[in-house]
């Protein structure tokens, strides 16, 4: 099943993600900061392409919806043991903040695995919303210096986008991909069906 002619070309990109995962942590582990924000930044550049290439060619699947959402929460862990690792200062300033938006993250991923035996790929407009700020926000952080609004604006949407995943998660009985939001959802068929 698993053969290189069955994965199409956005798939390749979500596994260019999967597989820059161990180089960049080696850069962090040898105190390069540069070369790693430069590589990452060139993960989440992937990221914005794959879901473009699907669409624009009509090849989006769930297995793509799944493996892309895989290759996204792998680059935000990379890039947040990044974050910690360069900037330990801020991290420990920040910590209950960053405790109070990753807790919950972990429990709507738990809620999913409990559920769906795997993570979910709704890939709401909110969680395209908050992906886009936490890479926005720990680039510039790496690049430069952290931005407490930024910061606090990322927190803020994150939270409010895990509220709406736990939602959706108990909305819908059987795992599905590409649900917009809430709204959405309320009219998918999918979700309608018994």
């Amino acid at each position: 099943m698993l053969t290189f002619k069955n994965f199409n070309v956005a798939d390749w990109f979500s596994f260019y993600r999967i597989f820059a995962a161990p180089f960049l942590l080696v850069l962090v582990w040898l105190d390069q900061r540069l070369i790693f924000t430069w590589l990452l930044l060139l993960s989440y550049s992937t990221d914005a392409i794959d879901g473009y290439l699907a669409r624009k060619l009509k090849i989006a699947s769930p297995r793509g919806s799944q493996l892309d959402s895989f290759g996204d929460q792998i680059t935000l862990i990379v890039g947040l043991i990044g974050l910690f690792f360069f900037e330990k200062e801020f991290i420990k300033i920040n910590l209950i903040l960053i405790l109070i938006a990753f807790i919950p993250y972990i429990v709507q991923m738990l809620i999913a695995y409990f559920k769906y035996g795997k993570a979910t790929a709704f890939h709401t407009y909110l969680a395209k919303l908050s992906a886009i700020l936490q890479s926005i926000f720990i680039l510039t952080s790496l690049f430069f210096k952290p931005e407490n609004t930024l910061f606090y604006i990322m927190i803020i949407v994150g939270v409010l986008e895990t509220i709406e995943e736990i939602t959706l998660i108990f909305m819908y009985d059987n795992w599905v991909s590409d649900v917009k939001g809430i709204f959405m959802a309320l009219k998918d068929k999918r979700r309608l069906k018994k």
